[in-house]
């Protein structure tokens, strides 16, 4: 039988057993993206926002998106973006917890992709994508309206 002071100090044992093991598996992530030179990234939820007599409203979908970057140098703060329009110098930034890639274009849309030192799954990093664009024509299979992606990456040297 264990008495109060051994079970508080078990517990604590385990607890931080138990942290040990999601700081060992941050910081891991977060020296994958520190040294990061590749990140293909593929989003399969997303959500669109969009206003109806004035207000905002939003929708959420299920789809495929991949975003491939290259060149990745977050000591110089670029990298390139792989696309099927080509590719694009955009600018990268190393923070705690996080690798954020910006793309502003020069007619209008801001793109962000954010890759988080958390793992998904498969050593994967979990990600998220932004489209800051908007326009009043909606046409299938372009950006008309502002939207989320939800998924992860896989970063490499």
């Amino acid at each position: 039988m264990l008495t109060n002071g051994r079970a508080l100090t078990l517990i604590v044992f385990m607890v931080a057993i138990g942290a040990h093991g999601v700081y060992h598996a941050q910081t891991a992530a977060r020296d994958k993206l520190a040294v990061a030179k590749t990140a293909t990234c593929t989003f399969t939820v997303y959500a669109t926002g969009m206003w109806k007599s004035g207000e905002a409203e939003g929708a959420l979908k299920t789809g495929k998106l991949s975003v491939q970057f290259s060149e990745i140098n977050s000591d110089e703060g670029s990298a390139r973006l792989v696309s099927g329009f080509g590719i694009y110098d955009i600018i990268v930034r190393l923070a705690p917890g996080a690798l954020h890639f910006i793309q502003a274009y020069r007619d209008g849309p801001l793109y962000t992709t954010t890759i988080f030192d958390q793992e998904s799954r498969d050593g994967r990093l979990k990600a998220v994508h932004t489209r800051h664009e908007y326009s009043e024509i909606s046409l299938p299979g372009f950006t008309s309206r502002p939207e989320q992606y939800y998924g992860d990456c896989a970063v490499g040297p």
